[in-house]
Formats: C-alpha cells, sequence, structure tokens
C-alpha cells in the first residue's frame, strides 16, 4: 500500500500516545459517572477500541453510524442516520468517539440530537481535528492532533473504504 501513500503524518506511537494521554484525562474527568462512549462507525472503532481499552473505569460502548456524504466525496450539508438506530442515552454521561472533524455537521447534529433525548451530559473526544474545514462549531473536549486540510487515510480513515487498517495516519496520493 506504500505506493498509495504520499507521506506519513501521523505514526503508530504518536497514535498511542495520544490514545494514552486522552484516556488518562477521561479516566479523571468521568470518576463516579454513568459513562457510555458513542462511537461514529466505521471510521471510529480502531480509535475507540484502544480508547476503552486504556480508560480505568465502568463504562458501556455503543455505536451509531450516521452520514453527510453518501456516496459523495463531499459532504451533502444533510446528516443522516444510517441503520435508523440511536441509542438509549437518557441520563446517561455520553462520551462520542469519532476519527477526524472536518465540517462539524455530523457532530453539531450528534450531540443535539443525544440532549434531546435527555443525556446528562455530551462531549466530543476526536482524534483528528481539521479546523479548517469548519462549518458548524463544534466544541471539542478531548483532542488527540489538529491537522491541516489534508485527506488522510488509516487507522480507520478511509478512502473508497480501503486502507482503514494501516496503523498510522497518512496523506492519501493523489492522481494528478
Amino acid at each position: 500500500m506504500a505506493e498509495h501513500i504520499e507521506s506519513v503524518m501521523i505514526t503508530t506511537e504518536q497514535i498511542k500516545e495520544a490514545v494514552s494521554r486522552i484516556a488518562k484525562q477521561v479516566t479523571e474527568d468521568y470518576k463516579g459517572k454513568d459513562l457510555v462512549l458513542l462511537t461514529v462507525l466505521k471510521g471510529s472503532l480502531p480509535f475507540a477500541a484502544d480508547l476503552m481499552r486504556e480508560i480505568d473505569l465502568p463504562l458501556t460502548v455503543d455505536f451509531v453510524r450516521l452520514s453527510s456524504y453518501g456516496n459523495l466525496s463531499y459532504s451533502s450539508g444533510k446528516v443522516t442516520m444510517r441503520d435508523g438506530y440511536f441509542p438509549p442515552v437518557e441520563g446517561k454521561d455520553v462520551l462520542v468517539v469519532e476519527d477526524i472533524i472536518d465540517t462539524g455537521l455530523t457532530l453539531s447534529y450528534l450531540s443535539e440530537e443525544m440532549m434531546n433525548k435527555g443525556a446528562a451530559s455530551v462531549k466530543i473526544c476526536t482524534l483528528l481535528n481539521k479546523a479548517a474545514r469548519r462549518e458548524k462549531p463544534v466544541k471539542v473536549d478531548y483532542l488527540g492532533f489538529e491537522i491541516e486540510n489534508e485527506f488522510v487515510i488509516g487507522y480507520g480513515l478511509d478512502y473508497d473504504e480501503r486502507y482503514r487498517n494501516l496503523p498510522y495516519i497518512g496523506i492519501l496520493k493523489l492522481d494528478d
């Protein structure tokens, strides 16, 4: 797969260090709370799996499938709940685990929906934040890395459902 990678942006070791740092802070912040890690599928799965193993608290895990891209390579501007499943969050402290935040449309929608469904609190944890693409404001509570406006793949992030299995974050080599 190396021929498809322009460069490695974030190494496997840097990811591990960020996950550990975030997990320690989450453990401290959520002591004594009813924590739910709400993972946004599919891209966040590796990050959420590593993160939950390092959080030293009892917690539950749930998943949502949302999309603002559909079959496009750019956001349609409309977020849809795929599969129609919305986890029970009433009275719970929800930590949304996301792989990357760019436009903010998905996280803005999801946060509002969880509060409308009675969550005690909603916080956002993302591995990557691409603030340059932001269309809707999103408060990021736990952050791995700020990144530039590059098309990145690996560690759950994909291009056409491929490259999720890379152990690092790379910049996709685009054909000219």
